[in-house]
């Protein structure tokens, strides 16, 4: 996978978590946020390196 369909994958899962913690399935909306940011972060460190 390439940086752009990375980007877009942690994009997606951010918004279902968003749309998730709108609509109250909180559990469900946190678990997205969190892969979110632990993508996010995985994408960041191999860029450094």
């Amino acid at each position: 996978m390439n940086d752009l369909q990375k980007d877009i994958l942690t994009a997606a899962v951010f918004i279902s978590g968003l749309v998730g913690f709108i609509s109250g399935e909180f559990i469900i909306s946190s678990t997205l946020f969190a892969s979110a940011a632990i993508a996010n972060n995985v994408n960041l460190n191999c860029k450094r390196v």
